[in-house]
């Protein structure tokens, strides 16, 4: 019996040391997933090709009319959009309260919402949006009574968007001469290896209906293995190794922060630069590889939890504090810092630096040397924009945003009105014939097409940009721009540096550090203060709840 006994004892704990081995796997390795086609169907014509790889066969697993799954095999399909007719017409109302150029602001814009008593979800159709919660608000004629009740609150920019369907929209592809038509559709390779319109995709594959009345294809992929689709894509091929190791571990932290966005549509992460760019096996590097696998499982950490790891192309010398393009709570972690590794001269000190005032900024963008994007394209640059195209961007702004009041029918001068220390505009004002706009941090981007980036000042012209190419055509600035009855402005000139948002690490920076020997520890900590690097535990992920406040 003591025999018996212990041998049961050591199988048990076998099996638990085993148990715990995959579960720590699977926390520090987790299976993402990422929505690589986000809309299909929105176009009639869509298509997609998926194939197995030579010798192996693509198992499709599907739901029958009778509710049971079944898996046939195929060496490719083509997927194409069936409309099912409805037997009856069928209405959805949605009760948009917000529209945003970023998630970081919807996110915001959803807090405060849910701060009044109304429950949200974050979508995004095309622009980011925040909708009233449709299991509780769809149903007319509960949309109508919102949406009547926040406008008369003074929320006028909450709309109900209406939409009809007669149609159904299903999958449709034919294998072993059979035509299937279904509402999801998962996709396996016994290699793990799935091409998708000629791209290679690890892992498997969800064709899955959205909240958008289409599909999105979702590749479910382990964490490590997304990356290697991520970061030679972000930071470039040509990058110091340094550089690509700091990429890594930004890549992975902003992943695990992140995988709420779209969570309306039942997937983490999409595959653009609204959230990483990600290209599955396409043109993966072996320095990439290896600098993925060196920092297997390491994060930035603040707080003990993951920190969002925002990161840009170029800042202009200057990187910028969170609040500077979002609302929400502040990151201390995301704080303005010079881009430089010498100051430029005694008053320019990385922690007491405070270019807001006007003539310390042109002051600052007049420097186009000693920073660690010195030789970079978007360092300093100067863009030209006509007062008609300001008229038509900033037109398709007010209606993207559900501003229907706002009509003016021409626009007479542009105000820099507010700028935050680290240089960027947080607030511009338009001046219209009918009344005054302002525009305030990264929806500026949104209603002014030319501008790269918030770090900018503005100059008028005399002259208006050249109709052949309006962006960049070099004109003459006003020598005086305080009188515009006798020189009536024609257009601005905006100039400035960086290209993005410019919060956290400038990847270009990077490479100059990188190249003068920093270790990607010292790059990382550079441009994020106060955080530590640390293997990811379970524990620094973000619950549901705190992550509702953002």
């Amino acid at each position: 019996m003591p025999n018996r006994f212990v041998s049961q004892v050591l199988i048990i704990c076998v099996w638990a040391i085993a148990w715990s081995g995959e579960s720590v796997k699977a926390a520090t390795n987790p299976i993402m997933q990422m929505g690589i086609i986000q809309r299909f169907g929105e176009n009639p014509q869509d298509r997609l090709t998926i194939q197995a790889s030579k010798g192996d066969k693509l198992n499709l697993t599907f739901k029958n009319s009778d509710g049971k799954k079944q898996t046939i095999k195929a060496d490719e399909i083509a997927i194409t959009i069936f409309q099912q007719p409805l037997t009856q017409p069928r209405l959805e109302e949605i009760v948009v309260l917000s529209n945003h150029r970023s998630f970081e602001n919807a996110a915001a814009s959803a807090y405060r919402w849910q701060a009044r008593g109304i429950a949200t979800e974050i979508a995004q159709p095309k622009r980011w949006q925040v909708w009233a919660k449709r299991s509780i608000y769809s149903p007319f004629p509960f949309s109508t009574l919102l949406t009547h009740y926040l406008k008369l609150q003074g929320h006028n920019l909450v709309q109900i968007q209406r939409r009809v369907s007669k149609q159904q929209p299903l999958i449709s592809w034919v294998a072993n001469g059979y035509r299937y038509n279904r509402d999801a559709l998962d996709i396996s390779s016994t290699q793990g290896i799935i091409t998708v319109n000629k791209r290679r995709y690890a892992g498997t594959l969800r064709l899955q209906q959205n909240s958008h009345l289409n599909y999105t294809l979702v590749n479910q992929v382990p964490l490590e293995t997304y990356l290697r689709g991520v970061v030679p894509h972000e930071i470039g091929y040509q990058a110091p190794y340094a550089s690509v190791q700091a990429q890594a571990i930004l890549a992975r932290t902003y992943a695990l922060a992140s995988r709420h966005r779209f969570a309306v549509d039942d997937y983490e992460l999409c595959a653009t630069t609204q959230c990483q760019v990600y290209r599955g096996l396409e043109e993966t590097t072996e320095l990439a590889d290896r600098a993925i696998a060196e920092t297997r499982g390491l994060v930035l950490t603040f707080n003990n939890k993951v920190i969002d790891a925002l990161y840009s192309s170029t800042t202009g010398g200057m990187t910028a504090n969170y609040n500077d393009l979002w609302d929400g709570k502040k990151r201390p972690y995301l704080k303005s810092v010079l881009d430089s590794v010498n100051p430029l001269n005694s008053n320019l000190n990385s922690q007491k630096i405070d270019i807001s005032n006007e003539d310390r900024f042109k002051d600052f963008i007049a420097k186009t040397s000693g920073f660690n994007e010195d030789g970079w394209k978007f360092l300093r640059w100067k863009v030209d924009s006509s007062m008609e195209e300001i008229k038509t961007t900033v037109r398709e702004f007010l209606r993207l945003s559900g501003d229907t009041d706002t009509k003016f029918n021409e626009i007479k001068a542009l105000r820099v009105t507010e700028r935050s220390p680290s240089g960027r505009v947080l607030k511009l004002e338009v001046q219209t014939d009918t009344k005054n706009i302002i525009l305030e941090k990264d929806e500026i981007i949104d209603a002014l097409y030319a501008p790269n980036s918030t770090f900018f000042y503005i100059q008028p012209l005399s002259e208006a940009p050249s109709p052949d190419n309006p962006r960049r055509r070099k004109v003459e600035v006003i020598p005086s721009a305080n009188n515009p009855s006798s020189n009536p402005i024609k257009g601005y000139s905006f100039i400035g540096g960086g290209l993005g948002h410019g919060v956290g690490m400038s990847q270009t920076g990077s490479y100059r550090l990188a190249k003068l020997g920093w270790s990607y520890q010292r790059i990382l900590n550079f441009y994020y203060t106060g955080t530590k690097l640390q293997t990811l535990r379970p524990e620094f992920l973000w619950t549901a709840t705190e992550l509702a406040s953002p």
